[in-house]
């Protein structure tokens, strides 16, 4: 029988994203393989997460793709952006809170990511919509954070789904938009 590499990867995901610690057996039987198969594919957890990261950094570029932010106002753009992770929120809520992945050193995919987000902020600022005295790289790490903080607090019941993209929106552009003194 032919394993479906990518099969394997989004339930995989689909598993760890709903249960961080789940264990290669459990992965496994999520998948509808057994444990060998999937050490046959994922020398270990090392591995698994590694290609996870693969994906979740691929499905990342596509929403950035899909949410042109290139274009129109920046904070239209971080609202697109925002929505367009809808699909992703999950895998990135588990790579964001993956710690194993940053010890061998970041993946290259993370800094293609991280500069495009960063411009899209740094745009923003320099178009006078966000505030100066906030870094891009802050903005940046924090709109990840949120992202994922959504995610999970959608899987625990804690949020709508449907509320997901507003509230994650809101609350950062609420802390990110210049505001006029008054």
């Amino acid at each position: 029988m032919s394993v479906d590499r990518d099969h394997v990867l989004k339930e995989a995901a689909a598993l760890l994203t709903r249960k961080a610690t789940a264990s290669m057996d459990e992965i496994a039987r999520a998948a509808g393989i057994g444990r060998a198969t999937l050490h046959r594919h994922f020398s270990g957890r090392d591995a698994l997460v590694r290609a996870l990261e693969d994906l979740g950094i691929r499905q990342l570029e596509q929403a950035l793709d899909e949410a042109r932010i290139e274009e129109g106002d920046a904070a239209d753009a971080v609202r697109r952006l925002i929505a367009s992770t809808e699909p992703v929120a999950g895998i990135m809520a588990f790579l964001f809170t993956e710690n194993q992945l940053y010890e061998a050193g970041l993946n290259e995919g993370w800094n293609r990511l991280d500069a495009r987000v960063n411009a899209l902020f740094r745009r923003g600022q320099e178009e006078g919509a966000f505030r100066l005295d906030l870094t891009s790289a802050w903005l940046t790490e924090a709109l990840y954070g949120l992202i994922g903080s959504g995610a999970w607090a959608v899987q625990d019941g804690r949020l709508a789904a449907k509320d997901r993209t507003r509230m994650v929106a809101e609350l950062l552009l609420g802390g990110a938009e210049r505001r006029m003194k008054q």
